[in-house]
């Protein structure tokens, strides 16, 4: 039993020293502190889909929030069911919202790429506008999910359609193993 106790102080030690950690980035974000809140991953929803996870965190009815991971980046959404707060992570079908592509803010929403779950897609970027390959993508706020200038990920491809074109981003957050993320109120 004492073995047991030991790795159970380690594993208390470690969440710890992660939360420190997050509640020391929250001052580095050009928000008002009483729009952030620090949330935790309690469980999968579902144990064949890592995109969406339960938090410990009281929902407001009709209202999507926005995640943040590491302080600086986007990590998805949450919602309320069932009277439950629920992530939605980036990569998850159902998790959407809008962004800016490049220099020149060239619009965007954010949707999972099927083919590839390590990255995501643009969609709805006008065809007559600018984007390339490396251009930073970052939240719109237009939305009113996220504030403007959430980092996103990087252009990976660029595909010409026939109304519009679509944009595969690499995203910086890397969401399937965090235990905490930052949840903002609008």
């Amino acid at each position: 039993i004492t073995d047991i106790l030991y790795q159970q102080n380690i594993l208390y030690k470690k969440d710890a020293a992660e939360y420190k950690r997050i509640m020391n980035t929250i001052s580095s974000l050009d928000i008002e502190e009483d729009n952030v809140k620090l949330v935790r991953v309690l469980s999968y929803v579902n144990f064949n889909d890592f995109t969406k996870v339960w938090l410990d965190n009281k929902p407001k009815v009709d209202e999507i929030n926005g995640l943040i991971a590491d302080g600086y980046f986007s990590a998805g959404i949450a919602i309320e069911k069932d009277g439950k707060s629920i992530a939605l992570l980036n990569g998850n079908e159902k998790c959407n919202y809008a962004v800016y592509i490049g220099k020149d803010k060239v619009p965007g929403i954010v949707h999972s790429d099927k083919a590839n779950q390590d990255n995501i897609i643009i969609k709805y970027i006008p065809k007559w506008l600018n984007i390339q390959v490396g251009d930073e993508v970052i939240t719109s706020g237009m939305d009113n999910i996220f504030f403007e200038g959430l980092r996103v990920g990087k252009v990976l491809d660029v595909i010409k359609l026939s109304q519009t074109q679509e944009a595969i981003v690499k995203p910086y957050a890397t969401v399937l193993n965090k235990r905490y993320f930052y949840l903002y109120y609008k």
